[in-house]
C-alpha cells in the first residue's frame, strides 16, 4: 500500500493501522489526520480517489462526509450564541415564526441541537430536487407536526436536521449556513470544507459508494444486530426508516447538483485534515485561531440527551449538536465529542488529551456510528498517547 503524508514521532501506530484498514478492513480510498494541542501530528492518505476507480487519492482530494458534516454545521449556532446573536433557550419560532405551526410553539433551539425537537421524519417525504432547492425542506419541517412532545425525548434527526439548522441560521444571520461556515470558519482556519461545493473545486471530489465490511481476523465481526434494530431498519413504516427516508428516493450523492446544494445533515465535503483542524480549533488555538470559548465548549459536550434513541433504536448520547462518547459512538474518552458520518467518516475532539481527529473515506460500509476502520484508528491514537 502506497501511503502518502506524514506522521510525527510516536504516532507511527496510526500509520500502521491505516495500512491495515486497506489490507484487512475493506478500505478503498481514505485519509486520516490528527491534531494534538493545535499541532498536526498525522496527515495520511492512500488508495483511489473514486471508490470504483484507479486514479490515486491526491493530497487535495475531498469527499462527501455525510453526517460528519453535522459537527461542523453545529458549530454555527453555538458560535452565534457565543456572540450573543442566538438564545439557545428561546423557541425556534422566535426567529422563524412559520415554525410554530403544528404544535411546535415550545420547541427550543436547544431541543433542535440535542435531537429533541420531535420532527425526525416527514409525513410527505421530499424528492431529491425538493431537498436541494433551499425552500421546500424548511417549508416541510415548519408544517410538520412533531412525533413526540418536543423536549420530552430524543431521536436522531438524520435528514431533517439539514432544514432545521439551515433555516434557523438563515433567519438569524441573513446568510445560508454554507456561506456562514465559508466566511466565518473555513476561510479564517484555511479549511477545505464546503456546504455547497463551488464549481471551481468540483474537480477535487472523489466518488463515494458502498463496500462490504470484511469478516475474519483484522476485519469487523459480523454480529447479528438486535432484533429490535433489525426490525426498525426493515420496516418501511418505522420511525427509523421514515427518518432516513425523509428524502425519497435517496439522492445520487455523486451528482454535481447534489454536491452544490447545502444540506448540513448529509452533504458536507471535506478533507480529513479540515475536519481535524476544525475540531482542534474548537478545543484550543490553532495558528492563532480558536473557535469555542470555554463556556461554549462545555455546551457542546455536556449531555443533553441520553438513553434509547427513538430513531437509531440504541442508546445514544448528545450534547448540543454533537454525539458524545458512549457504546453507540465510541470516541477517545469520556469527554470526547464529535460526529460520525453514516458509512465511515468521522470528526471529533477530546479536550482532555488535546486530540482532534478527522477520517474521510469513499468506501461506505454498513453502520451509522461505529465504523470498524474509524474505531481502529481511534485505538491507534489512544496507544500513541
Amino acid at each position: 500500500m502506497d501511503v502518502r503524508g506524514t506522521v510525527a514521532a510516536g504516532f507511527e501506530p496510526v500509520r500502521d493501522t491505516f495500512v491495515r484498514n486497506f489490507e484487512q478492513r475493506g478500505e478503498r480510498g481514505a485519509a486520516v489526520a490528527v491534531y494534538r494541542d493545535g499541532r498536526k501530528v498525522v496527515d495520511l492518505w492512500a488508495g483511489t480517489r473514486d471508490v470504483d476507480g484507479t486514479e490515486p487519492w491526491a493530497v487535495d482530494t475531498v469527499q462527501i462526509v455525510r453526517s460528519a458534516g453535522k459537527g461542523i454545521a453545529s458549530a454555527v449556532p453555538l458560535l452565534l450564541h457565543q456572540r450573543g446573536q442566538l438564545d439557545l433557550d428561546a423557541p425556534i419560532g422566535t426567529y422563524w415564526p412559520e415554525f410554530k405551526a403544528g404544535g411546535k410553539e415550545r420547541v427550543l433551539v436547544r431541543h433542535l441541537l440535542a435531537h429533541r425537537a420531535g420532527i425526525p421524519a416527514l409525513d410527505c417525504p421530499l424528492t431529491p430536487s425538493e431537498a436541494i432547492d433551499g425552500v421546500s425542506g424548511p417549508q416541510a419541517v415548519a408544517a410538520q407536526c412533531p412525533q413526540w412532545e418536543p423536549g420530552a425525548d430524543h431521536g436522531y434527526h438524520a435528514q431533517t436536521y439539514s432544514f432545521l439548522i439551515g433555516e434557523l441560521v438563515r433567519r438569524v444571520t441573513g446568510r445560508t449556513v454554507g456561506r456562514w461556515i465559508a466566511e466565518e470558519i473555513a476561510r479564517p482556519l484555511g479549511l477545505d470544507f464546503w456546504l455547497g461545493l463551488p464549481d471551481d473545486e468540483a474537480h477535487r471530489v472523489g466518488r463515494i459508494g458502498p463496500v462490504e465490511t470484511p469478516a475474519g481476523p483484522g476485519g469487523a465481526l459480523r454480529l447479528r444486530p438486535k432484533q429490535s434494530v433489525a426490525q426498525a431498519y426493515s420496516d418501511p413504516l418505522s420511525l427509523t426508516r421514515r427518518a432516513f427516508g425523509a428524502i425519497d428516493p435517496l439522492p445520487d450523492e455523486n451528482d454535481p447538483d447534489y454536491r452544490a446544494a447545502e444540506l448540513p445533515a448529509s452533504n458536507g465535503i471535506a478533507t480529513a485534515r479540515a475536519l481535524a483542524r476544525c475540531y482542534a480549533a474548537m478545543i484550543g488555538p490553532v495558528d492563532g485561531h480558536r473557535l469555542f470559548a470555554p463556556a461554549t465548549l462545555t455546551l457542546a459536550r455536556t449531555e443533553e440527551s441520553a438513553g434509547p434513541d427513538r430513531v437509531l433504536v440504541v442508546n445514544t448520547r448528545f450534547g448540543l449538536g454533537y454525539m458524545l462518547h458512549g457504546p453507540a459512538a465510541p470516541l477517545l474518552g469520556p469527554g470526547s465529542f464529535g460526529h460520525p458520518g453514516r458509512g465511515g467518516s468521522l470528526g471529533f475532539a477530546d479536550p482532555e488529551t488535546g486530540v482532534a481527529l478527522g477520517y474521510v473515506t469513499n468506501g461506505l460500509q454498513k453502520g451509522v456510528t461505529a465504523d470498524p476502520r474509524a474505531q481502529a484508528l481511534i485505538r491507534a491514537v489512544r496507544s500513541a498517547l
